[in-house]
């Protein structure tokens, strides 16, 4: 089983790793194509390989109907079976990180939680993926507050690592009544870019395909790369007025690093993406959008 499991993830490395190279490569001969269609001067980085670019742009088409590619590999059940998410913490948890827990499991229709314990991060990994888990959500804290969010996807990967700030749970607001577990409508904004495409991918496919009678709504909406989680049920007042109610709860996530493995394999795994705050231009940059 584990030689298997390690050869399932070769192979998957390995198409990963040739879906790269063929976008760099696509990208270059692009900008080659760009530069003579607009009579500009190529980009001085491509001059040397411009001509075998250019010999190789003759045989390129817009067809790909039916090409996979690593991501149809990583959610390929997506909108046909329901997604299998567990929640669990990090050891030690405070009596809020378990509040926090538990309102999540509400979040995600069909989710489970799991009391962590003292098992190792290997133990629980290999237990979801026997159980046929496809996602584990892992939530930290730091005295008593939420600060950190890994989001998990089984059995090859990817693992997103969020930031929580501003969180506001169900607990601290009175007379809320009892939350809605009906599949939710999901709207996701702000998420132009390549990497925050990839981002909402890694969010939404955390739940499953809803009825179109649902009245439930969970809002991720992108600004200044802060995520904002927002989770409502609206009620028809008439033809045109709709009342929205918030259930709670609320935070807001901050997309810190991807990784290309799972959660046991943080020490191996290659990283996809890594924010680097210490640059000059770090405050400046949005990495989310494209605008």
């Amino acid at each position: 089983m584990l030689r298997r499991e390690a050869r399932l993830r070769r192979e998957y490395l390995y198409r990963k790793a040739r879906e790269e190279a063929q976008r760099s490569a696509q990208e270059r001969k692009e900008k080659v194509r760009r530069a003579l269609e607009e009579n500009r001067l190529i980009p001085t980085e491509l001059r040397r390989e411009a001509l075998a670019l250019q010999g190789s742009l003759e045989f390129d088409d817009i067809g790909g109907e039916g090409v996979t590619c690593h991501v149809d590999d990583e959610y390929r059940w997506a909108g046909v079976e329901d997604p299998k998410v567990m929640i669990t913490t990090s050891r030690d948890p405070s009596s809020r990180l378990k509040m926090f827990a538990k309102e999540l499991k509400l979040v995600f229709p069909g989710a489970q939680r799991m009391n962590r314990g003292r098992h190792e991060v290997g133990a629980l990994v290999r237990a979801c993926k026997a159980n046929g888990v496809t996602d584990l959500l892992v939530i930290h804290e730091h005295r008593g507050t939420p600060v950190g969010l890994i989001v998990s996807h089984l059995p090859f990967g990817p693992t997103a690592y969020f930031t929580l700030c501003n969180v506001v749970m169900r607990h601290d607001i009175p007379d809320l009544g009892t939350v809605s577990e009906a599949k939710p409508h999901l709207i996701t904004h702000g998420f132009s870019s390549r990497l925050g495409k990839r981002v909402s991918d890694i969010l939404r496919y955390l739940f499953p395909v809803p009825k179109d009678d649902s009245r439930r709504v969970i809002t991720f909406a992108n600004q200044d790369d802060y995520i904002s989680f927002r989770h409502h049920v609206y009620k028809k007042m008439d033809h045109h007025n709709v009342e929205l109610t918030e259930v709670g709860p609320r935070f807001e996530l901050k997309l810190y690093m991807i990784r290309l493995g799972t959660l046991e394999q943080e020490a191996t795994a290659d990283v996809e993406w890594r924010w680097h705050p210490y640059t000059n231009t770090a405050r400046k940059r949005v990495f989310l959008s494209a605008e």
